[in-house]
């Protein structure tokens, strides 16, 4: 680059490097701020060094100083992210079963950046590889993009999905007429769920509902150009906070009001899955709270897992349903009601 064009790009450099190398406990001379600038090509002495300082200052860019004997230090104060910021977005990228190991280190990478270069250097040795579930789909990030885009346009989406086999291989879903199925959704929101991120559709098979897709099980997702969501797919994208907490554990059912009691142990995990804003009652030594579910094979799982501590009492045909579930269990039956 022309030495004529490096000075026009001066300030931007100046603060670059201040952002990245600075913060409160690390500054730099003013010296040596010279020589790094000299070093880029760019014409730099102590004299202006001050002034192109307080320009950055005059418009915005906050940039500290002290003096220390004849030697003037400077650092970026703030960042835009704090440190327990930053340690939880590369905790959530290290939890997220759908980020690939891969893609998982170089996000953690990016994510530490923001802390400055001396603070990405002690988060990054600092990170704890907790989640050795992780997927291998390294399309993941461009499925993402381009559902993203499509929901922020208001389209249609077309994809194929597969599932695997018991060598962990790929077995797309096929057609009637055995080709891979190419599906056509209309997006409704994209949902993070117990480590897994989930595509909501609008499905008009069950407008009452709707159909989740795993983004990590989807290849070649694309928007459809010629294409607009249909008006109730609109309006379950305007309320699907409301969908979202019907649904559960992100599986269809039928939709119910159902009361439960149990052990004040279970009230922390009560209040994990339903939130806390459900009211609860107590029932002389017990707990009882009524609670919107979608009545399914996985919401009796999870009230299987507090054994007697935990039973519905309202309503009667549920009830009957979760004695059938257990029963059909026991008889090794199939159950997929």
């Amino acid at each position: 680059m022309a030495a004529d064009n490096m000075q026009k790009i001066k300030l931007i450099k100046l603060y670059e490097l201040l952002k990245e190398e600075t913060d409160g406990e690390h500054a730099i001379s003013r010296t040596e701020l010279c020589r790094r600038l000299n070093e880029m090509g760019i014409s730099s002495n102590v004299r202006t060094l001050s002034l192109d300082v307080q320009v950055l200052n005059d418009n915005g860019y906050e940039i500290l100083s002290y003096k220390e004997k004849k030697e003037k230090f400077f650092y970026v104060p703030e960042r835009e992210f704090s440190l327990p910021e930053i340690r939880i977005l590369m905790d959530a990228v290290q939890a997220a079963s759908f980020v690939t190991p891969k893609k998982t280190d170089e996000l953690i990478a990016k994510i530490a950046a923001l802390g400055g270069s001396h603070r990405a250097k002690l988060l990054k040795k600092n990170v704890v590889k907790f989640n050795t579930r992780k997927h291998t789909n390294e399309t993941v990030l461009y499925t993402v993009d381009s559902l993203t885009d499509a929901l922020d346009r208001g389209k249609k989406v077309t994809f194929n999905y597969f599932d695997l086999d018991e060598n962990g291989e790929r077995v797309f879903r096929l057609a009637d007429d055995g080709e891979i199925k190419l599906y056509q959704v209309e997006p409704v929101a994209l949902i993070f769920n117990e480590d897994n991120y989930y595509l909501l559709a609008y499905s008009e098979k069950h407008p009452e509902s709707a159909a989740n897709y795993r983004v990590d099980r989807m290849y070649h997702a694309k928007t459809v150009e010629k294409s607009k969501i249909s008006t109730a797919a609109s309006r379950m994208a305007k309320d699907v906070s409301k969908y979202t907490e019907q649904v559960f554990k992100m599986y269809n059912g039928e939709q119910s009001s159902v009361t439960l009691r149990f052990d004040r142990s279970l009230i922390g995990p009560v209040y994990d899955k339903f939130g806390e804003e459900i009211k609860m009652t107590a029932v002389g030594d017990e707990i009882e709270t009524t609670v919107q579910v979608r009545v399914s094979p996985t919401f009796f799982g999870w009230l299987a897992q507090f054994g007697g501590r935990m039973r519905i009492t309202e309503p009667e045909d549920v009830i009957g349903k979760y004695r059938g579930h257990i029963e059909a269990i026991f008889s090794g039956e199939r159950n997929d009601d």
